[in-house]
């Protein structure tokens, strides 16, 4: 190998993906001194996020600390598995242990993250191909400090504010020259599933967070489908859902929160109307909601996406499902705790009233 020429060991290396660069970066000292090139891992970025080809999306890169250091904060997926045991007593007493102004959080605490500080960099792939790209710059509507945004659920619609590029005014089609089955009709449709399961199966989805402020970047996304709904809320929708498991020790009482991303299309054509079968994204949005369901506002959502940025990551996705599913189980455990309290409070509430009934009767007799 010492007679090779470095030219043609760097035209072998930038024909690798990122995690095959990463591992032949380590197997001699020609290959780990050419691995270092921006450029190697800038192609990389490129054909697995195709949105940081954009100039702008290049520069903000270049200025948090390069594509390799950008590759190896987002390629990993978040993982948590700090899902601590939440009892309902805990959640009873929240209101007094926690004041508004713990709640809220001080104000000084948060001017140091700032909406503008946070940009979105989306991907979304279907069987390999890449079918929509965009980018966001900042958070819309949160111009204001002290305005409705911080105190308000927090949600980001992507295909509302992000900058359209691309053709058709950024709107997203599939067909079936995508890879999608054909859809006779959709009363076959609902009977055997199958383009429901092509969607699960084929639906890939990155959602990177950039703060610009700390030079920190993540990926909040699940890549594959956590789960979704059939025919919801009509019978040509079709709602996917990713996300992961974030920490918010220090910003909620819960301790961790789940980042949703929603994916929705809606079949606009099916075989039988004389056109191949098209579906259209009509949905991809950001939401946090805590262990019970409850959304969780803007401010507190700004500090918990900062802190995400830092947080635990892992190259094996097992673990990254493992993560979401004790989440999950946690969350369950949680409801069904709080339906068999509800039940014990009711059963109390009726005992009481007969008893305060035949109390009244007894010395009315």
């Amino acid at each position: 190998m010492a007679s090779l020429s470095s030219d043609l060991f760097y035209e072998i290396l930038r024909r690798l993906d990122g995690p095959t660069l990463a591992s032949a970066a380590c197997a001699c000292v020609a290959f780990c001194s050419i691995s270092k090139e921006e450029k190697l891992w800038e192609n990389v970025c490129s054909s697995m996020w195709p949105s940081t080809s954009r100039e702008d999306v290049k520069s903000l890169i270049s200025c948090i600390g390069g594509f390799r250091k950008f590759y190896a904060d987002c390629f990993p997926l978040i993982v948590n598995k700090e899902v601590t045991e939440y009892q309902l007593n805990d959640h009873l007493e929240y209101p007094e242990e926690w004041t508004e102004a713990e709640y809220y959080g001080d104000v000084d605490e948060f001017e140091s993250v700032a909406p503008s500080d946070f940009v979105s960099i989306v991907d979304i792939r279907y069987k390999d191909r890449t079918i929509c790209s965009k980018v966001l710059w900042g958070i819309p509507n949160a111009n204001e400090f002290n305005g409705w945004f911080y105190n308000c659920p927090f949600r980001i619609d992507l295909l509302t504010y992000a900058a359209r590029d691309d053709d058709n005014d950024g709107e997203v089609f599939l067909s079936v020259s995508d890879g999608l089955p054909p859809i006779l009709s959709m009363e076959k449709e609902r009977k055997d599933g199958k383009l429901w399961t092509e969607l699960r199966d084929g639906l890939r989805l990155s959602w990177i967070v950039v703060n610009k402020k700390v030079k920190q970047a993540a990926n909040l996304a699940s890549w594959s489908p956590l789960g979704g709904q059939r025919h919801w809320p009509t019978d040509k929708d079709f709602v996917i859902r990713f996300g992961s498991v974030l920490s918010a020790k220090g910003i909620l009482p819960c301790q961790v929160v789940e980042c949703i991303l929603i994916m929705k299309f809606r079949v606009i054509h099916a075989e039988g109307e004389g056109v191949q079968t098209t579906l259209k994204l009509t949905e991809l949005s950001m939401q946090l909601e805590d262990m019970e369901g409850a959304h969780v506002n803007g401010r507190n959502s700004l500090n918990i996406l900062k802190k995400a940025l830092s947080c635990h990551r892992s190259k094996n996705y097992s673990e990254v499902l493992e993560s979401c599913h004790l989440y999950s189980k946690a969350q369950s455990e949680l409801k069904e705790e709080k339906m068999r309290n509800e039940s014990r409070l009711d059963r109390l509430r009726i005992i009481s009233g007969i008893a305060a009934f035949l109390t009244f009767w007894y010395y009315i007799l």
